[in-house]
């Protein structure tokens, strides 16, 4: 074989090998954890409270009657004027400030002009970004006088909750997170949502790592400082399977039973987790 065909051969082998190694290190690169300076930290926490006032200012509104629509226009004309952006308008095509799921409706439900009615349970779930960082959490409100069985299902998600978190430290692993919420949910009768999770949290809404609400003890990957997460059982009074519907966004329980939500923002620090959002606000305007 000619000299000059060898050599051709060895630049095409040169840039084959160059460009896998290329796209090998891009495919690392966007789905390796994006762990969190202080200051970063510090910047997140600003844009969690963000979103945790803008869910307080609508607590007062959460009562029969209300419209899910005209709580979109409220939260948006408040997080603008906090200097920040909805985190959630325009990304991914998102239509509205609010995503508001109501009753059988799990998550990314988009708001509508039908009111509220007594004994609706109704998840508001909320981003905002603020400096480049997002702040993104979630709150299942109950609307006037709701069954008792569907006032425990909220309880116990809420525990699931407090019991992911206390899971995000250095000792553990991804899937410590979502095993405590599972045992929790299942030993009370109910069904973890597979098919949505929580996720890693920063410049972009959606980073690595995502974080099932079920899962192993001692599976997944360890659990570092400055690791930025958001946490969120959606838990099903029936079974975990879903539905979504044609627009494309709403997604519902499979047999048409109650779903909550609840979601916070945590970073590790020192080896244990730190809530950056929370729900005093709502418990302020619900007077507890």
């Amino acid at each position: 074989m000619p000299i000059t065909s060898i050599r051709w051969i060895g630049y095409i082998i040169y840039d084959t090998i160059s460009f896998i190694t290329f796209a090998f290190m891009s495919f690392l690169s966007n789905n390796a954890i994006k762990y969190k300076t202080a200051d970063e930290i510090s910047i997140m926490r600003e844009a969690a409270q963000i979103v945790s006032r803008t869910l307080g200012l609508i607590t007062k509104h959460m009562h029969p009657g209300t419209t899910p629509i005209s709580l979109d226009k409220m939260a948006e004309a408040y997080i603008r004027s906090q200097n920040a952006i909805p985190g959630f308008l325009g990304l991914y095509g998102c239509p509205s400030t609010l995503l508001i799921s109501v009753n059988e409706q799990v998550v990314h439900g988009l708001p509508t002009d039908r009111p509220f009615q007594d004994g609706d349970i109704v998840s508001v779930d909320c981003g905002s970004l603020y400096k480049g960082y997002y702040g993104d959490h979630a709150f299942t409100f109950e609307i006037g006088e709701v069954a008792p069985e569907t006032k425990k299902l909220l309880e116990v998600t809420k525990e699931c909750l407090y019991l992911g978190i206390e899971q995000c430290t250095t000792a553990n692993r991804i899937e410590d997170i979502g095993f405590a919420i599972q045992q929790h949910a299942e030993a009370n009768g109910y069904g973890v949502v597979r098919d949505l999770v929580g996720h890693g949290l920063g410049k972009a809404l959606h980073e690595e790592p995502q974080v099932p609400n079920y899962g192993r003890r001692g599976r997944g990957k360890r659990i570092q400082n400055g690791l930025t997460i958001a946490i969120e059982p959606m838990i099903n009074m029936g079974t975990e399977k879903v539905i979504t519907l044609e627009d494309q966004w709403t997604i519902v329980t499979a047999d048409g039973k109650p779903s909550a939500h609840f979601e916070h923002n945590i970073a590790v620090v020192d080896g244990q987790p730190v809530i950056l959002s929370t729900f005093d606000f709502i418990y302020e305007q619900l007077g507890k």
